[in-house]
């Protein structure tokens, strides 16, 4: 089943160096990953100052800067995985470095027929 695990932590929580640090550790467990079959993709975020939120109310489009939420923590990327369950995914969200300053959120993604391969 694939799963995404979004990382969600306060865009302040880490330096420059523990941010570069957290990219390199990333990268090596997307690589171990890869290496089991169960890496699918992952990605940092640029921080929410360069987000930009699109709303359709009554045909039209309504675009903002920011994210729609207002919250301390901020979605600041994701790994996209196969796991055989909940349990093998809570097992990999518990080893990405960001988990240590922020959450890991775990969703399970529907497979919709129909869509484009990547």
């Amino acid at each position: 089943m694939k799963y995404v695990l979004l990382i969600y932590l306060e865009e302040n929580a880490l330096s420059e160096t523990e941010r570069e640090d957290c990219y390199v550790k990333s990268a090596q467990l997307a690589q171990q990953l890869n290496s089991n079959g169960q890496y699918l993709a992952t990605a940092p975020l640029h921080p929410v100052t360069t987000a930009t939120s699109v709303r359709v109310r009554d045909g039209k489009p309504l675009v903002t800067d920011g994210p729609f939420a207002e919250t301390r923590e901020q979605l600041g990327g994701f790994f996209l995985i196969d796991a055989q369950d909940i349990d093998a995914a809570i097992a990999i969200a518990a080893q990405i470095p960001a988990v240590e300053v922020g959450t890991v959120e775990i969703r399970p993604v529907i497979e919709v027929a129909g869509l484009p391969e990547h």
